[in-house]
């Protein structure tokens, strides 16, 4: 994203829970948070987003014997039905 230089906004009345959800964005992405600003400004108007980023999701799985048990006795291939 090309940053405009010398172009500011000052935005007030900002609601509690975007606050928060910008704030926490922007930690997980180990951003700023004028850039995740920037960026969420962008994602609503036409600019086209240089990429999708999953970073926020991968690397996210927890292991689950439960799930895993379940996963199993479905990949268990019945012979008589499979003919």
């Amino acid at each position: 994203m090309k940053l405009a230089r010398g172009i500011q906004y000052t935005v007030r009345g900002i609601p509690e829970e975007v606050d928060r959800a910008l704030r926490r964005k922007a930690a997980q992405r180990k951003l700023s948070l004028n850039q995740i600003i920037l960026e969420e400004l962008s994602a609503g108007m036409t600019v086209a987003r240089k990429r999708v980023d999953f970073r926020d999701i991968a690397g996210q799985w927890t292991p689950d014997a439960a799930f895993d048990e379940a996963m199993s006795a479905q990949r268990q291939i019945d012979p008589d039905k499979w003919r």
